[in-house]
């Protein structure tokens, strides 16, 4: 029970920081190119007005909503192989609430629920009956990602996360788009379509020098819905001491609909 519960806290925690599954040909188009990407900074220099083009584009993508709900079937491995499928429903008001349940999907009976706000998180235990309230930096210490709560807000609706108008390289190869953007926690290597300049693909590496934190992080099955490219199909790959593959599939989803993030905490759990 133990190993389960520390599974599902985890995933939790990476729920909220996932990408999505590339095809092939992207990965194969990503590989070659890499190296040279991050060398070419120059050709950034020489064509500055074209790379802000195409941030803009990229940023004109980027999802704006009201509300958010979503169910989600979310497959993982690690170092121990893979790991009991979830089921998560997810519910979203902006800039204001995050409400998460995740259930056992071979049992079909719920675990966890989650609560998040700008500034805390209270998690109930549904098998061992009891409740944890604590601030939003338990997320952090539990990803070791430098969340906000925008953020968090961003990762599950689709939007990039961790680009700063910072570019120090850019190419344009086979129908891609590739730039890398430094901030104060990564370096980013984003693949765009240059056709739609949807996000693909981000690969991050931590800037500091002492870590080896990595995410690779992919999108793939976009739907035009809602006046929105929505990405359905999502994997990521993340790691430093140990990795860690998450695929979430949005199995439902819906924007701008009226919900509730109701949250009661019974009176007989044990408070942590």
């Amino acid at each position: 029970m133990k190993k389960q519960h520390s599974y599902l806290v985890l995933i939790i925690g990476l729920l909220l920081f996932a990408g999505c599954r590339a095809t092939k040909k992207i990965n194969k188009a990503i590989t070659p190119v890499k190296q040279s990407v991050i060398n070419e900074n120059k050709h950034a220099e020489d064509s500055i007005k074209h790379v802000k083009e195409n941030l803009l584009k990229l940023k004109s993508n980027q999802i704006d909503f009201n509300t958010f709900n979503a169910k989600i079937k979310v497959e993982s491995s690690g170092v121990n192989g893979k790991n009991p499928d979830i089921t998560a429903v997810v519910r979203i008001i902006k800039d204001s609430a995050i409400w998460m349940s995740l259930s056992a999907s071979f049992l079909n009976v719920e675990v966890y629920r989650v609560l998040i706000t700008n500034d805390s998180v209270i998690l109930i235990n549904k098998q061992d009956k009891e409740v944890k309230f604590r601030s939003l930096d338990y997320l952090q210490e539990l990803t070791q990602i430098p969340f906000d709560f925008k953020t968090l807000q961003d990762i599950i609706i689709g939007n990039p996360v961790f680009i700063s108008d910072s570019v120090n390289a850019f190419r344009e190869k086979d129908g891609y788009v590739f730039l890398t953007t430094i901030d104060e926690y990564f370096k980013n290597l984003l693949t765009i379509s240059n056709s739609n300049h949807l996000m693909l693909h981000s690969k991050m590496d931590d800037v500091d020098v002492t870590r080896s934190r990595t995410a690779d992080i992919l999108y793939d099955g976009y739907e035009f819905a809602n006046g929105f490219n929505f990405s359905k199909e999502r994997q990521i790959v993340a790691s430093e001491k140990n990795r860690l593959d998450i695929k979430l599939s949005f199995k439902q989803y819906e924007f701008n609909k009226e919900l509730s993030v109701a949250f009661n905490v019974p009176k007989s759990y044990k408070r942590k």
